[in-house]
């Protein structure tokens, strides 16, 4: 009897521990997944949702009405100093090498995610594989499955050539040969939803660097052009980028509301520089033109919008400062990952503020600006929402003065900005190469 009895206990405590185990197991939260758009050439004012009333978002808008916007949020001026930026959260007198370039060794957000368990995919615009055929680029870059991800399908990756109709693509080692009568976009954002519901088992990186809205300006398949008009390029056609850009969004969004996802992924939104200098956009009633490539607030004022149901609360707009150095850590932190001991970060994350704590916001933005691309000038500058100090002495009102034309005197500043100032040129100091 007593043999009976302690296999009875020892069945029923099994059951128990089994079902108690259960419960535990079904508390544990996935790992989230992250999906990473970047726009091309897209400053802040091409969004309505952030006061701009040239173009129409209503897909972009919705994500910042149910989500949280950043007011101030800045990129690098140009097309890969952002990109080498935003994927290993260091300023670029760190490891910016060349233009179209990342330093080989540079250890990526891609990487991050990949040797932690993540399945990745980059798709759209790499530009950084070094010296590239039809393009005057020169240097030693890197490919993408060497900055961690595990798929991709990349325009300007081996060879430059077109990137809307008639793309040009390397899919995974490959050049499509089935893709001549499409729209590039199209391309990108039908792999990125094929790989989201090939993984959707597992946790997912989606950096989504999109081709669009860079020149050349053309039409999209939304305005049905002839084969002769695919080929008209012009500023007039910027309105159906940035239409196309909303819709690119709304596809990748809906797939994931499709597979029911979206309450454990986290959208992020930005712009990997300003507007290109041909276009003029009306922010808050006033024309602004955009000032890609310079080192103004022009160049280089993004959106931002982060969208996580349940996570995120809706409607929220953040006015804390962000510099691009800022997503690795946050990606990071949102992941659960802490980055190699070794790898040293000069962004920090703003996951509090995205999960409606207060966090730890900047005080300043710093860049290091060396294009090493055509004629742009170099600049090194801090600022913060309202003053500018560059290297040269120059002092701006970034607020009242985007495009930066009206330079202050120092000794005709109030006490408290000149105070700043004097904080902005010890950061210079301290970050001097």
């Amino acid at each position: 009897m007593k043999r009976r009895q302690f296999l009875k206990d020892l069945v029923t405590g099994t059951a128990a521990i089994s079902t108690f185990s259960f419960y535990q197991c079904s508390k544990i939260k996935p790992k989230p997944n992250v999906v990473l758009i970047m726009v091309d050439d897209f400053g802040y004012e091409c969004i309505r949702a952030n006061g701009g009333t040239s173009y129409k978002t209503p897909y972009i808008d919705r994500l910042a009405e149910t989500g949280m916007r950043f007011t101030h949020c800045y990129s690098m001026p140009l097309c890969t100093p952002s990109r080498v930026q935003i994927m290993t959260g260091k300023y670029n007198f760190r490891n910016y090498t060349e233009f179209g370039a990342l330093k080989p060794g540079e250890y990526t957000f891609g990487n991050l995610f990949q040797q932690n368990g993540y399945k990745t995919c980059v798709a759209g615009k790499w530009q950084l594989a070094g010296s590239v055929k039809g393009t005057p680029q020169v240097g030693e870059g890197t490919m993408p499955n060497d900055a961690g991800f595990d798929e991709y399908c990349l325009w300007h990756l081996n060879v430059r050539d077109k990137r809307y109709w008639y793309p040009v693509i390397d899919q995974n080692g490959e050049m499509r040969k089935d893709i001549h009568d499409r729209f590039g976009p199209d391309v990108f954002v039908d792999y990125i939803n094929d790989f989201v519901n090939r993984n959707q088992k597992d946790p997912f990186f989606v950096y989504y660097p999109m081709a669009l809205t860079h020149d050349p300006f053309l039409p999209t398949p939304d305005d049905n052009p002839t084969d002769e008009e695919k080929e008209s390029k012009g500023p007039e056609n910027f309105p159906s980028f940035v239409r196309y850009t909303d819709k690119m969004v709304k596809r990748i969004v809906d797939n994931l509301d499709k597979l029911g996802l979206r309450e454990n992924t986290l959208i992020l939104f930005t712009g990997d520089n300003g507007t290109h200098k041909s276009i003029t956009s009306q922010l808050d009633g006033k024309p602004l033109r955009g000032d890609k490539g310079m080192p103004t607030i022009a160049g280089t004022h993004v959106p931002l919008i982060a969208n996580w149901p349940g996570t995120i609360p809706g409607g929220v707009v953040k006015n804390d400062l962000v510099d691009f150095t800022d997503f690795f850590p946050t990606l990071a932190e949102t992941a659960g990952i802490e980055p190699p001991v070794e790898l040293f970060l000069d962004g920090h994350s703003f996951l509090p503020q995205l999960k409606g704590e207060t966090g730890n916001p900047r005080e300043w933005v710093f860049c290091h600006y060396d294009p090493r691309w055509g004629t742009r000038p170099s600049a090194r500058y801090v600022h913060n929402k309202y003053l500018k100090l560059y290297g040269d002495g120059r002092i701006f009102n970034i607020a009242s003065d985007p495009l930066e034309e009206k330079p202050l005197e120092f000794e005709n500043m109030d006490r408290v900005s000149q105070e700043t100032i004097r904080e902005f040129e010890k950061v210079l100091k301290l970050y001097r190469k």
